[in-house]
């Protein structure tokens, strides 16, 4: 299957507090004024703010992005970037998320930014860590910041995985007659290596494996899409770019956001091990918060990750916790990865840039990120709106 998707966004300097990120482009959202609680930043410590976050729309596999290269849609990302922001030319430094390479772009940052307005002087690498890539490189440029090397940095991520069109095609047709027709297409040159599954080194599972038993309910598969559908409608997922694919429809949106009934998603077979669903542990938004100082009811906004549905269903269940089970829904209100799409190396930027716009318009304070990665691997961060 083909899956390619982008996101960047830049940090410009101030102080920083840790791990603290303030959300700009009030043009554009609407800015509510925030009432603010006790702040993270510390005096004489620099501050880091998100300036601003654009992606290309997210799009289901095998559709129009199969044709392109990594660096293709890097490019464009870049590219909106750049027109939106007007950030500056003297970028210190470029990171990159991806985790299934392209021999020819293996490192597709420096690729992608050499196609655009970026100075070649600016350095950039590729950060690998299954799907929280995109969280550790951003805290890769935080320190890079913090630490007085850089003052301007941009990251982002991109994924493509891309598999030969005969593939795909022999695995949508349904009759025969049509199957033996592309087989005869065969020839030998697609005998090349395949790229690897998405599977567990360790223990030769595929993601979601080890906690299949734990999904048994419909209803966060149901409340997700419908969430982001209703988002997309109001406007809010104002990130995605433009985007003209060569030789077809420019695209304006993402296109996975799919509500359905719960007779539906009851039908829907499970993605792993029969007859369950899938989960990961997201335990870091709880060490987190308790390095941050603040609790749960601090956080105005959530954006989680969710690789599978059953991954915040067993997580809650797992806290006990009624509170959250009530509250959450009320937090976490513009959908997640299940409509939207999970590009492996991209999610992370999505996530951040996501709470940081929804604190602008909204007027909270804090945002509570958290994602999952292979090998039981978690990611937690909180971003803040400051004052001034």
């Amino acid at each position: 299957m083909t899956t390619i998707l982008t996101y960047t966004f830049k940090i410009l300097p101030t102080t920083w507090p840790g791990m603290v990120a303030h959300a700009c482009n009030p043009s554009t959202l609407g800015a509510v004024q925030t009432k603010m609680k006790k702040t993270l930043a510390k005096p004489n410590i620099r501050k880091i703010v998100v300036v601003d976050g654009v992606r290309t729309p997210f799009l289901l596999s095998g559709a129009f992005y199969k044709d392109l290269t990594p660096h293709d849609l890097a490019r464009a990302a870049f590219t909106g970037l750049l027109h939106q922001t007007s950030v500056p030319e003297e970028v210190d430094y470029i990171i990159f998320g991806t985790v299934i390479q392209e021999v020819k772009t293996s490192n597709v940052a420096r690729e992608a930014a050499l196609g655009t307005d970026f100075s070649d002087k600016t350095p950039a690498h590729i950060v690998t860590m299954a799907g929280i890539s995109a969280n550790q490189l951003m805290t890769t440029g935080v320190d890079l910041i913090a630490s007085g090397q850089c003052d301007v940095i941009v990251a982002g991520g991109v994924q493509l995985m891309k598999m030969r069109k005969l593939v795909l095609a022999l695995n949508k047709t349904k009759t025969v007659g049509r199957r033996l027709s592309l087989i005869s297409k065969f020839r030998l040159n697609f005998l090349a290596p395949e790229l690897p599954a998405v599977a567990e080194f360790s223990t030769g599972e595929t993601m979601g494996h080890s906690a299949d038993q734990q999904a048994t309910s419909f209803a966060y598969a149901l409340w997700s899409p419908s969430l982001a559908k209703k988002a997309q409608d109001e406007g809010f997922l104002s990130d995605d770019v433009p985007f003209e694919v060569p030789g077809k429809d420019t695209i304006t949106k993402d296109n996975g956001i799919h509500p359905s009934s719960l007779e539906q998603t009851a039908k829907l077979k499970p993605a792993f091990i029969k007859p369950y669903g899938t989960r990961k542990k997201l335990w870091p938004w709880v060490i987190i918060l308790e390095q941050a100082g603040i609790t749960m009811n601090d956080i105005d906004a959530f954006e989680f990750h969710e690789a599978v549905s059953g991954q915040i269903l067993a997580t809650v269940r797992a806290m006990d916790s009624d509170w959250f089970s009530q509250n959450y829904t009320g937090r976490k209100t513009k959908g997640g990865s299940l409509p939207l799409g999970h590009p492996f190396g991209a999610t992370g930027c999505r996530l951040v840039t996501a709470a940081a716009n929804r604190l602008r318009k909204e007027g909270g304070q804090y945002g509570l990120v958290a994602a999952c990665a292979a090998g039981g691997q978690g990611s937690a961060m909180i971003v803040e709106t400051y004052s001034e």
